[in-house]
């Protein structure tokens, strides 16, 4: 089932690159070794990263597209106006769950770019000017693209990077929990507007697979 207003959007491009960059990279890296006796040393350290962005666009677009999985065997016996309402109350929590993951992610991936994690134990309160500065850390493998080398002299004080800056691969932290906040903010306007009761997959797509079923 597929959210109302439907469209192909962000997610589901970056999805598709990432997917055709990780097979592209195996598939080189598995000829390299059994044909040549050779490889891209840096190519499961790549893999791993596409992946992790892949996990995190996939739960941003499972939220967008309703496909998360849920129980609604008690939420499916209550009348129209009680079942929204529930699902208002989830949708609350929601958010605040995504705006604690969105404080963790920016406090993680903040010193890696040379910024400030935020002050607060729950939700920021400003920012901490005692951060400790990571911006130095690289990737183990990972080789440095030339078209990223301003980042030296605009987080690393000049100095070179002989890997690619863990700042890059981390990004996607406060990148991927800031789009899941975005669908779950999304998610709770279609129910206050009357346009959807849950944030789980419906049983409607059930009766799509029954349907496929029998048309085979």
């Amino acid at each position: 089932m597929t959210a109302p207003g439907h469209r192909r959007g962000f997610e589901e491009t970056a999805i598709a690159v990432i997917l055709g960059l990780m097979t592209t990279v195996t598939f080189v890296n598995v000829v390299l070794r059994y044909g040549f006796n050779e490889s891209l040393i840096w190519g499961l350290e790549v893999t791993l990263i596409l992946f992790a962005w892949l996990v995190l666009f996939g739960i941003s677009y499972g939220v967008r597209v309703t496909m998360h999985l849920g129980v609604d065997a008690i939420t499916g016996m209550l009348p129209s106006r009680p079942r929204r309402i529930l699902a208002l109350v989830s949708a609350a929590i929601c958010l605040v769950y995504a705006a604690l993951l969105m404080k963790g992610a920016w406090d993680y991936w903040a010193p890696y770019a040379g910024l400030w994690q935020t002050e607060g134990r729950w939700f920021p309160l400003g920012f901490d000017e005692n951060t400790r500065d990571r911006a130095f850390f690289v990737t183990d493998q990972v080789p440095m693209p030339g078209f990223l080398k301003f980042l030296e002299d605009w987080i690393n004080f000049g100095e070179e990077y002989d890997k690619l800056p863990r700042v890059i691969p981390y990004a996607m932290l406060p990148i991927g929990i800031a789009l899941l906040l975005f669908r779950f903010i999304q998610a709770t306007i279609r129910i206050i507007r009357g346009q959807s009761d849950s944030l789980i997959v419906s049983h409607e797509m059930e009766d799509d697979v029954d349907s496929a079923r029998l048309e085979d």
